[in-house]
């Protein structure tokens, strides 16, 4: 009987719809997250009567045929790149981007990583750090003896130092945009990395077109929307247990098909 293959796969495909809910959830609070939505996609059909085929010599055909789907497979989780909202921190190394791009991290094996995750820190060698240390790119050292760090819209960073009235301009930040920002590969840490499917980065300052702009003080928050996985996360619950009914009514037939001598 291949309702209980059928409902099987439905009941696999929302327990992995499940998981990925539980994970937006869980990530609400995460600095720069973006939600995650399971994709799903039918798996082939068993061809009872072909559509088009012959119905007798006359040459009538059958205008819908007789196909019985096989069930339900996931196809993709898919990162749902919408703007989160800006909260202010009033920390001046706490950084948001307001619009498209990713700052750049240099991971400890020199490979380039990318996040949204603006929430950084000054190192021991008065480097912009991420929270575990990794430096962003390119490489911005703020002196021992710096007052009043400022970083504006377009990423210049500038300072007023001892014995200085005027501020100096001391690094810049820029920004990575990517063809496929799907296709990026999240690695933890809020970091992710190019692949294949992301296609290459392509690096330019703040404020130019196509790139978003940095707020200085605010951090963005993560866009999941709580009431909206929560409604999710019943719908799937909904559909796990009605696909495991179907396995017990297929049983139920089985057993009664069976019993009959």
């Amino acid at each position: 009987m291949k309702s209980l293959s059928t409902a099987a796969t439905g009941m696999l495909a929302q327990q992995m719809n499940v998981e990925v809910i539980s994970n937006n959830i869980a990530n609400m609070n995460t600095t720069g997250y973006k939600r995650r939505r399971a994709e799903f996609q039918d798996l082939l059909y068993q061809n009872v009567e072909r559509v088009g085929a012959n119905s007798s010599d006359a040459g009538t055909t059958v205008p819908s045929g007789i196909q019985i789907g096989l069930g339900v497979r996931a196809a993709g989780v898919y990162r749902i790149g919408e703007q989160g909202s800006l909260t202010n921190t009033g920390n001046p190394y706490d950084l948001a981007i307001n619009g498209k791009g990713f700052f750049r991290v240099q991971l400890p094996d020199g490979q380039d990583a990318y996040t949204r995750a603006g929430s950084f820190q000054i190192d021991q060698n008065g480097q912009l750090v991420t929270p575990q240390g990794y430096i962003i790119q390119p490489t911005i050292n703020i002196p021992q003896d710096a007052r009043d760090v400022s970083i504006n819209s377009q990423g210049e960073i500038s300072v007023k130092l001892d014995g200085q009235v005027q501020p100096s301009i001391i690094g810049q930040l820029d920004l990575a945009i990517f063809p496929n920002e799907g296709g990026l590969e999240a690695i933890g840490n809020n970091l992710l990395i190019e692949s294949q499917a992301s296609g290459p980065a392509n690096v330019s300052p703040p404020g130019q077109p196509g790139f978003g702009v940095i707020t200085q003080g605010f951090l963005e928050a993560s866009n999941v929307n709580a009431v909206a996985e929560i409604t999710s996360m019943i719908t799937a619950q909904r559909a796990y247990e009605l696909n495991s009914k179907v396995i017990q009514t297929s049983d139920e037939m089985l057993n009664a098909a069976n019993s009959m001598r």
